[in-house]
């Protein structure tokens, strides 16, 4: 969703971060502070650490190679470039460049964790972190590279390597060297000591921002997706008799009674809904797709519910291997495996497809004469001649079948690596970046129903729907027109797919919805 800048300063370290303090500063440039007592155990757990390279026994990540080499020692005289190795070869994603605030939500995820004193890596190393966010540098992370295993290690990588002012990055759209945007903003390249470059990269906060992104945009998509149906059940001269709160009560889902409640509220008012009420109304119930609106959004909203307790268990987690235990072991572990993340962002785009499923099948009841009690086919001006919404739906109809394919999940395949070592990996990030993808499509298909419904609206007049609904309409209205000639339909649709995604169409009917979640 667009976000302005923002001023507000998001605290790292006193305690585990919000979802909302993880997009504000992926989204609207929130700045970091940093806890002081959190740098002091940074430097107390970085103590342990350097006893560790003392050692002459291997201790994995300080003395030790990696992954399959772990058996390998490293001397300390080469332990320097062993960590600026592991950085380099590791950063080695490709495809087209990841969103600029996907990688600031795993930049300072990763920030979060280093300053839990359970990395072992040194003060400096989190300064240079909070700095880079702050000076809006942000490196460039390719698509492909992640299995969701060890961590999201080459988009961390990434990260990493342009903290030690190599690769290239972006300040401000443009890009640039590290090097030069690390001198422009003072602040001074990283050069690894041991176990940092393992800290660095052992993450699920890839996948984990990306959720947390996902969840944001969801808290706009579901409350749109009733605001669409309303204003298709209103236009299709459906009922909400079936929306009662005792019926709803029956089945006691939460997201279910929440999403019934909007649709209560935005219909309540509605002179269109008011017409047709009472015994002259012959018909016994509307079609699946009216009539069940709440029971596929409200399970989509329980979806979000139980993704929204897993992300932030996972906010609330210090991810590295080795860690620094709080009794002061270094002890390996296998806590950056994806698993927990990966499984609900396939579980949310699995939602995702079926509520634009549901939305698709209610645009095309309102273009079908035979189905929309009395509009003309495809609500055009003079069918025949003209062809109205007709591919408007083949658009939604388009994308609810991609939808459908990116609702496969990533999470049940696994391709071993690092030579067996790293034999079981979860490849959540493939299930974020798809659910990314899935959601962008979920704005669409509303937007082309809240499009087709707002037209069936206005050729119910003199009737006039309700004061919400209306206000979505009107708010419609200033982006695209009414029912009319055939016209150059692409813009229109383009036009109102920014008013869902910013949650103006949201906002417009906000009055009813929050009357609704009062109730």
């Amino acid at each position: 969703m667009p976000a302005a800048t923002s001023a507000t300063a998001v605290t790292v370290g006193a305690a585990p971060l919000l979802p909302h303090d993880v997009v504000a500063v992926a989204r609207r440039d929130a700045r970091v502070a940093l806890d002081p007592d959190a740098l002091e155990r940074v430097a107390a757990s970085r103590a342990l650490i350097e006893a560790l390279a003392d050692d002459p026994h291997p201790h994995y990540g300080v003395s030790t190679g990696f992954g399959a080499l772990a058996t390998t020692f490293i001397a300390p005289d080469r332990r320097r470039q062993l960590q600026a190795s592991l950085i380099r070869s590791h950063a080695a994603g490709t495809g087209a460049e990841v969103e600029r605030e996907v990688v600031r939500a795993l930049a300072l995820l990763r920030l979060q964790t280093l300053a839990t004193g359970r990395t072992g890596v040194r003060p400096v190393v989190v300064e240079t972190y909070a700095a880079m966010l702050d000076a809006g540098i942000t490196p460039i992370v390719r698509e492909y590279g992640s299995l969701g295993c060890s961590g999201d290690l080459a988009p961390l990588s990434h990260v990493a390597l342009a903290a030690m002012g190599e690769g290239p990055v972006r300040v401000g759209g443009v890009e640039m060297a590290a090097s030069d945007a690390l001198a422009a903003a003072s602040i001074a390249p990283l050069v690894l000591e041991e176990k940092e470059g393992l800290a660095l990269v052992n993450g699920t906060d890839g996948m984990l921002g990306m959720l947390l992104l996902a969840l944001d945009d969801l808290s706009v998509l579901l409350d749109t997706a009733d605001v669409a149906a309303a204003m298709s059940i209103e236009s299709q001269l459906g009922t909400d008799a079936v929306f009662a709160a005792d019926l709803m009560a029956l089945r006691p889902h939460l997201g279910q009674a929440a999403s019934a409640a909007n649709l209560r509220a935005l219909l309540g008012d509605s002179p269109i809904v008011a017409s047709h009420k009472g015994p002259e109304d012959g018909r016994v119930q509307d079609a699946y797709s009216l009539r069940c609106a709440p029971q596929v959004h409200g399970a989509a909203r329980d979806t979000a519910a139980h993704a929204g307790l897993i992300a932030e268990r996972e906010l609330a987690a210090a991810i590295d291997n080795p860690v620094v235990t709080v009794d002061g072991r270094v002890q390996s572990n296998g806590n950056f495996h994806g698993a927990p993340v990966g499984y609900v962002l396939d579980f949310l785009a699995i939602a995702v497809a079926d509520v634009a499923s549901i939305s698709e099948r209610r645009t095309d009841r309102a273009l079908d004469p035979a189905r929309s009690h009395g509009l003309a086919p495809f609500l055009a001006h003079e069918p025949g001649v003209d062809s109205g919404l007709m591919i408007a739906q083949y658009a939604a109809a388009g994308i609810v079948s991609e939808l459908k394919r990116l609702a496969v999940p990533a999470s049940v395949d696994s391709i071993p690596s690092s030579a067996m070592q790293e034999d079981h990996v979860s490849m959540g990030w493939a299930a974020g970046r798809k659910l990314r993808r899935a959601i962008d499509g979920l704005a669409r298909v509303l937007a082309i129903e809240v499009l087709t419904a707002s037209r069936a609206l206005d050729l119910r007049a003199p009737l006039l729907p309700g004061r919400a609904t209306g206000a979505v309409r009107d708010l419609v209205r200033s982006v695209a027109g009414g029912p009319g000639p055939d016209r150059f339909v692409s813009p229109e649709i383009e036009a109102v797919a920014e008013l869902v995604r910013s949650g103006a169409i949201a906002d417009a009917a906000a009055p009813a919805l929050a009357k609704g979640h009062a109730r």
